[in-house]
Order: structure tokens, then C-alpha cells, then sequence
């Protein structure tokens, strides 16, 4: 857990958000160190009567967006959610470690591209979801601009190149698009491992743990 290379190169792809993180989540309790938690600043912008009790908006996240109370320790993987500074390596979906905590800033380490070794102090940013449609109010989060990434979707994994890759499969795929993206991420075919939960075709599922290689895939 101490080397940031180990962590940035494996990474486990699932299809749905709230998959991602209950392992997440599950993951970040069991990594080694003490942790920090970054609460965010929320806002409805057209609220002026102020309807929408901050409670409520701290219990609302939208995809794209950081959770209200974002929990990390020292060397766990972390994902850009924008374009902060493309020029010098930190764009969406790039992938980093905590090297250091600050009160208003985290000091990140890119780990893989052209730009690896660069530490960066990011600072919190104004946030809002791309779908201004979601919510009956403008949603406005002021956090830091990432999540964990010991897990994400297979989406926000496409053009990524992930030494490492475990897929975990609890529901269906959405489609064979999608299962090729997540098969296609790993260097090598001996180098990716899949978790599918094994339906028993009355509804319900047996959970029956497989771990397969890249060749067994193919029955899917």
C-alpha cells in the first residue's frame, strides 16, 4: 500500500456508480494510515428562500461530482473529475495519488504519462452536474475535483491503459460495447480477472464468486 506505482496500476472496473462505491468505500476503510475527511460546500443557486436545507444537499451526488464527505489516506489512488490544468498533465479521468494533506489544498502526485512525479497542490473548486436537468434547483458543490479510484466504471475507465484490471460483474452488462472497453484496458490478457455473479434464472442471484482469465471471458 506504500508504493503509489502498485495502487495506480490495478484498479477494478464495474458497470454501475453505486457499485464503484461500496467498494470504494469498503476499500478505503481497509487501506493503511489514518484518514482525513474533506466535507464539501453545497448550494442551491436559485433558492433564495432557502427551501432546500443543507442536510439534503450534502446527501445529493450527482455523477461527476465528489461525495459531500470525501475520505482519504496517504498513497491511496485517487481520479480527476475535470480539466483543471491539461498543459501540465491534470485532466479528466487522470489518475493520482494523496501525497500529502493541507486545510484547503491536497498535494497529489501524477504516477503514469509524460507528466509522472509531478506533485500538485489542488486546490477545492466550484462544481456543478453536467446534466443541469437533474435536479428542479441549480446544485453547486464546492470540493475537491476527485474520487477514489481503486474501483470506477467502465465508462470513466475508457482510453485508460491499467496494467492490472479485476471486473466485477454483480448485475448484467449493459452491452458487449461495454464488456470489450473493460477487457481492453488491461496490458495483458493473463493480467485481468473477472468477478461475475452467477444467475440462477428465477431472479435471484446465487453469488457464486468466479475468477476468470481473459480467454474465459469469451462465454460471457
Amino acid at each position: 500500500m506504500s508504493d503509489p506505482n502498485y495502487m495506480t496500476s490495478r484498479a477494478i472496473l464495474s458497470t454501475k456508480n453505486n457499485n464503484v462505491d461500496k467498494i470504494n468505500t469498503r476499500m478505503i476503510e481497509h487501506f493503511h494510515g489514518e484518514d482525513k475527511i474533506y466535507h464539501s460546500f453545497d448550494s442551491a443557486e436559485d433558492d433564495p428562500h432557502g427551501y432546500y436545507a443543507p442536510e439534503f444537499l450534502n446527501n445529493l451526488t450527482p455523477n461527476g461530482l465528489p461525495p459531500h464527505a470525501l475520505k482519504l489516506k496517504i498513497n491511496c489512488p485517487i481520479i480527476l473529475l475535470r480539466n483543471v490544468d491539461p498543459g501540465n498533465g491534470l485532466c479528466n479521468s487522470t489518475r493520482l495519488v494523496v501525497r500529502s494533506f493541507q486545510r484547503n489544498a491536497i498535494d497529489i502526485k501524477i504516477v503514469l504519462g509524460q507528466h509522472a512525479g509531478r506533485r500538485v497542490f489542488l486546490p477545492r473548486i466550484p462544481l456543478c452536474p453536467s446534466d443541469d436537468d437533474i435536479f428542479p434547483f441549480k446544485f453547486k458543490r464546492k470540493q475537491f475535483p476527485i474520487r477514489l479510484s481503486f474501483a470506477m466504471t467502465i465508462n470513466m475507465a475508457q482510453g485508460q491503459t491499467i496494467p492490472i484490471v479485476g471486473v466485477y460483474l454483480p448485475d448484467p452488462i449493459f452491452s458487449h460495447g461495454q464488456l470489450y472497453v473493460a477487457l481492453s484496458r488491461a496490458t495483458a490478457k493473463s493480467n485481468i480477472k473477472i468477478l461475475a455473479i452467477k444467475d440462477d434464472g428465477k431472479g435471484k442471484s446465487k453469488g457464486k464468486e468466479q475468477s476468470k482469465k481473459f480467454k474465459e471471458a469469451k462465454k460471457i
